[in-house]
């Protein structure tokens, strides 16, 4: 017995994430996320870098045993893979923790040590992108944290749109949300944050390629800092 999830063409689903986006720009981010359990099903998940839970907390509401997926890259802080250890604790979730296909070591081995440092696209797309693209196939749509206020390369994310790459419904429940609302409703709600972000860091990522930001810099600017790059691959 197939379900109308399984039987959406490709085409239905670009056109399903076009007329969600506009017409769930003003939704509460509960109601979007909402809106994608009723809609996709098991067929959605949540993507998390473990800077927050916030997104999964939401996603948890909006649909208990949630998938949250994370990368696992192996150049994490201590701290975000205690905070992905403490939201499987204690979320309703089900977390999933995606890999790269090569260790460190055997990338060293091939590549290089420090790819990071001398080729951090082609470290991201390794270490990031592939993986992420792997674990998502069988999913229709997942969730991001984006916010617009983020970083100008992130200024017009939309709530729901269509992931050309990917072919999949992105949806960026939190896009139109600031900083303070996150500090609001991780108050409120005793959502667990990454330790690092008590200490300088406002944008968590892989160790070697983040640093805490100074006085006046967006959220993004920790992140390949001295770099053009100001982004892994994963959102465009």
């Amino acid at each position: 017995m197939t379900t109308a999830q399984e039987e959406r063409t490709t085409e239905d689903l670009k056109q399903l994430a076009e007329q969600a986006g506009r017409d769930l720009e003003g939704a509460s981010a509960l109601e979007i996320l909402q809106w994608a359990a009723k809609t996709f099903g098991k067929r959605f998940c949540v993507t998390s870098s473990m800077e927050d839970a916030v997104v999964a907390h939401l996603a948890a509401r909006a649909m208990p045993g949630v998938d949250v997926v994370f990368l696992d890259t192996g150049y994490h802080f201590e701290e975000t893979i205690g905070t992905r250890d403490a939201v499987e604790a204690v979320m309703d979730v089900n977390l999933i923790t995606l890999t790269p296909v090569q260790t460190v070591a055997e990338q060293d081995a091939e590549h290089g040590p420090k790819l990071h440092d001398r080729n951090p696209d082609l470290c991201c797309k390794l270490r990031k992108v592939q993986p992420l693209e792997e674990g998502l196939k069988d999913y229709q749509a997942w969730a991001t944290g984006l916010r617009r206020d983020e970083s100008p390369t992130r200024a017009n994310t939309p709530v729901v749109g269509w992931d050309e790459k990917r072919q999949k419904v992105k949806i960026s429940p939190i896009a139109r949300w600031t900083q303070d609302d996150v500090d609001a409703y991780v108050t409120e709600h005793g959502v667990l944050t990454n330790p690092l972000l008590m200490d300088g860091y406002a944008s968590v990522g892989c160790a070697p390629c983040t640093r805490r930001v100074l006085e006046g810099e967006d959220a993004r600017a920790g992140r390949w800092a001295g770099r053009s790059k100001t982004e892994c691959g994963l959102h465009g």
